[in-house]
């Protein structure tokens, strides 16, 4: 005999870039191209306080916002 857990499981079906409002193709719960996703929970000092916030930017939008950087990012590898 057989015994199951039920789990419920959350799967990405779509993403759609925040900036530019480009849909992402997603495959099997991936991303079939490059996705920049923050997730970000505000903490003290910050009048975002207890704030979690959430976005994806396609890779074109996160080129273009670096761009706009004074100091550049740091890139390895």
């Amino acid at each position: 005999m057989r015994q199951y857990k039920m789990k419920a499981t959350k799967e990405v079906s779509k993403i759609i870039c925040n900036r530019c409002g480009k849909e992402i193709m997603v495959s099997k719960g991936y991303a079939k191209e490059g996705v920049f996703h923050v997730d970000y929970s505000w903490g003290y000092f910050s009048e975002k306080d207890g704030e979690n916030h959430s976005f994806d930017l396609c890779e074109k939008c996160y080129d273009h916002i670096l761009q706009e950087f004074c100091i550049p990012v740091e890139i390895e590898g």
